[in-house]
């Protein structure tokens, strides 16, 4: 998980912890804020109830007149349309609630069934169909459900003991007017009926208890301005008038004649349930008020402890974000410091230092501080201090490759002076063999002679090491471009086991440039001795070299034991991108290949044998080749079958001893060395071929003898060019350890007289057929030929490859002569 995300999860959790705790905090405000609201519908429906209350009062009071004919119809209808309209008021404000109590829904239940059955009651009034007694009970009933509903309330949830006891109070006053109601209604029935009976002298009497206890609820649960307004509004002269018509009609026995006049009855009575409801309005609107005030402190609490929950959540998430956000950024960006250190400015910089003379005179401390910092976060937090941590990684970092590339130069120095001072006791020792073979008549000590000579090209060869690894090169340049094969002969002179080299197949025409003679034959030298090296010393070392293209590929094939595939990578991975420094001492000679390689372009490849052995694969890029001086002859066409018609092929020859590299004289003829050789400085020298038995040596002055007699140095010469037959000549009179034929072409089925093997007819995929190629003309009489198919260089190189199976046949083969050779091609 990322650090983004792990701070997000970091915030989140304690986030959700607190949201959650919050919530259960601010339930019960919420709660308590939710039954305010409600209480306060309840109560406003409450104070309609209040007002339906009393117009059904009137109604009834209206009603009980016209059926007992002390009113008339039109105070009726008045009464009933003052009814109709507070019940209109009452259902839109009773719409509005959401959940009342269990007994106050069941009152408004009833309540909402008689008010759909008040056109049949009024009809039946209208009529004079009903009786007085069941007239006042259906109103009676309604009345008390209202009654009953504002009663009911104050059990609602939430309820404060002190909103509940006024809301009491409220219904109490309702029921005290509700009781001056019914007495009126009684007095009107005795006065119709001629007196009271001795059950509406009880309900008289049960009016006057119950409004006197409804009045002390009053005073016992309302606050002591409710007592007093009621006091006050009920000792004005209307209330004292119906109070005194009360009096008279209490002192009234059953079976005697109300002397209470009926209009008077009804005005004073009227007055006084007036008075009552302006009681009881003002008592409505005091406890519509309280409970509005506690609806809004409650509601005010809630919005202050959800606003202050929300802000402080709200708060630490931005405060969250905002750290969260410089953390993470500064966090990357010291990642992405670390990764471009890492994989691009420290390699960028470790490259550059390890190149010749990055320095440039500075300190590794001055190279350190010359690369800067790195990483721009720092800080006093632990951030900062990783940066600045990170920043003196990377300076001990460059300034230690600074101090290993200084140790390099140092040691680079050191390598070039101890390859100069080498390098001239190198002369001064060959200079002192050049004086002694100069007089030496001795075979044998002349044989010695050489071998030292030959001692002091190896010298040179590793001297020349010394200078590459120290960054510096063999300083000579060639004046003119030379064949391959001389450079490959050349190459061959440099290893101690120069006898063991076989030249296989060479195409002519292929050359090297003159600037890069040196460093060819430098690689090929150290190749060929690895492969002398690390090879039996029974085998022989194959070499080839053929044109691809613009390219040109030499191959040189030993027979050894090989290499595991994964150290052929890695020495592959090492030819390809060379290091600094001197490399393992193991692969010395390879590092030094490296070097040279990439100074040209030329790529070293060693690749794993069809047989036994390890294939070194040279390919020179077309800048390093040149066209060749025409030393060769073409071979008769058809003379092996597979090879390709038009091209022509170098007659392989014998790889000479180390008289080739013998002191060149002042004018540059008369020295011992090989043909086409290559002298100790750079130079081609034209001599006899040299064995290192002496026999058919040019002698030390560069004389030759027509007669075939010894040289001054006691050694057979011969004239000119001297044949395969007098090489054999010569290996008879002293052999050596391993001869060599100089035959162009073996004529043995299948091996040519280099080891390699012959290619057969109907095999065009190996090498296709050519029309001109290197000025070769095409084969006469043939038909043009189609070009040929373009080939990979690795495709090539296998095929090649092939050739290094010849070598294990090459022993066998060699010891044959001439004659048995054309014996075998006459029988073929």
């Amino acid at each position: 998980m990322k650090i983004n995300r792990r701070l997000v999860l970091l915030v989140t959790v304690p986030l959700v912890v607190a949201v959650t705790f919050a919530v259960l905090a601010l339930a019960p405000a919420t709660q308590q804020a939710l039954q305010a609201n409600r209480l306060t519908a309840m109560v406003d429906v409450a104070s309609s109830a209040s007002q339906l209350t009393h117009h059904l009062q009137r109604e009834r009071a209206a009603a009980t007149a016209l059926v007992s004919t002390q009113g008339d119809p039109e105070a009726f209808r008045e009464t009933s349309s003052a009814t109709d309209k507070s019940v209109a008021r009452f259902r839109s404000e009773l719409g509005q609630l959401s959940s009342v109590p269990g007994n106050a829904q069941s009152a408004l239940d009833r309540i909402d069934r008689f008010i759909d059955e008040m056109p049949s009651l009024r009809a039946q009034v209208r009529s004079g169909g009903s009786t007085v007694t069941a007239l006042t009970f259906g109103y009676r009933i309604v009345i008390a459900d209202l009654i009953d509903y504002r009663d009911g309330i104050a059990q609602a949830d939430g309820v404060d003991a002190d909103v509940a006891d006024r809301i009491r109070a409220a219904a109490a006053i309702s029921r005290a007017s509700e009781h001056m109601g019914q007495q009126q209604v009684a007095v009107m029935k005795a006065q119709a009926t001629g007196g009271f009976t001795e059950a509406s002298k009880r309900t008289f009497d049960a009016t006057r208890i119950g409004y006197t206890e409804a009045t002390g609820s009053l005073f016992d649960l309302g606050p002591q301005q409710w007592r007093t307004w009621l006091e006050r509004t009920l000792s004005g002269p209307k209330a004292l008038e119906a109070r005194r018509l009360e009096d008279t009609v209490s002192r009234t026995a059953p079976d005697q004649e109300l002397t209470v006049d009926p209009e008077e009855w009804q005005k004073a009575s009227a007055d006084r349930l007036t008075l009552l409801r302006s009681v009881e309005s003002r008592i409505d609107d005091s406890v519509l008020k309280t409970v509005t005030e506690t609806r809004t402190s409650l509601a005010w609490l809630a919005g202050a402890e959800v606003a202050l929950v929300l802000l402080t959540l709200i708060g630490a998430v931005v405060v969250a974000i905002r750290l969260g956000r410089v953390m993470i950024r500064r966090l990357r960006d010291l990642r992405n410091a670390a990764h471009e250190v890492a994989h691009t400015g420290l390699p960028r910089v470790m490259t550059e230092l390890s190149q010749p003379g990055a320095l440039s005179g500075a300190t590794p401390e001055q190279v350190a501080e010359r690369s800067g910092n790195p990483v721009k976060t720092t800080g006093l937090d632990e951030i900062g201090e990783v940066g600045e941590a990170f920043n003196a990684v990377h300076h001990e970092a460059v300034r230690l490759a600074a101090q290993q590339a200084h140790i390099h130069e140092q040691f680079a120095e050191t390598l070039v002076g101890v390859a100069r001072r080498g390098a001239q006791l190198t002369t001064v020792m060959v200079s002192e063999l050049d004086m002694v073979q100069r007089d030496e008549a001795d075979p044998e000590r002349m044989k010695t002679l050489f071998a030292l000579d030959h001692l002091a090209i190896r010298m040179e060869r590793n001297t020349n090491n010394l200078l590459v690894l120290g960054g510096y090169g063999h300083g000579r340049v060639r004046s003119a471009d030379i064949s391959c094969s001389t450079v490959i002969v050349a190459a061959a002179q440099q290893i101690e086991r120069f006898d063991r080299v076989s030249l296989g197949v060479i195409e002519s025409g292929i050359g090297i440039a003159a600037r890069v003679v040196h460093d060819v034959a430098h690689i090929l030298a150290e190749l060929l001795d690895n492969a002398t090296r690390f090879s039996p010393p029974d085998k022989q070392v194959g070499v080839a070299v053929w044109r691809l293209w613009d390219r040109a590929v030499v191959q040189i094939v030993d027979e050894g034991v090989g290499i595991t595939a994964e150290r052929r990578a890695n020495l592959n991975k090492g030819l390809l991108e060379p290091k600094s420094g001197i490399g393992d001492v193991r692969s010395m000679g390879l590092h030094v290949v490296a070097r040279l390689a990439a100074r040209h372009g030329i790529v070293v490849e060693l690749r794993d044998s069809s047989g036994p052995g390890t294939i070194a694969e040279v390919t020179l890029p077309a800048n390093v080749l040149a066209a060749a001086p025409q030393e060769t002859t073409p071979r008769p066409q058809g003379s092996l079958s597979g090879e390709r018609p038009g091209v022509r092929y170098e007659t392989p020859r014998p790889i000479t001893g180390p008289g080739q590299f013998s002191r060149r004289t002042n004018a540059g003829a008369g020295t011992p060395g090989g043909r086409n050789g290559i002298g100790r400085n750079g130079d081609a020298v034209e001599s006899g071929d040299y064995n290192p038995a002496g026999a058919g040596a040019q002698g030390s002055n560069g004389s030759q003898s027509s007669n075939g007699s010894a040289g001054s140095n006691g050694s057979t010469a011969t004239q000119e060019n001297p044949s395969p037959q007098g090489d054999d000549r010569a290996g008879a009179t002293a052999p050596s350890q391993h001869p060599v034929h100089a035959e162009p072409v073996s004529r043995i089925a299948g091996v040519s007289s280099s080891g390699l093997p012959l290619r057969q007819r109907n095999t065009p995929k190996q090498w296709p057929t050519l029309g001109k190629r290197d000025g070769a003309d095409q084969r006469s009489g043939a038909a043009p030929k189609p070009s040929p198919r373009r080939r990979d260089s690795r495709q090539v190189s296998d095929v090649l490859a092939a050739y290094a199976q010849g070598i294990n046949r090459s022993t066998s083969h060699r010891g044959r002569s001439a004659t048995d050779d054309d014996t075998q091609r006459s029988k073929k």
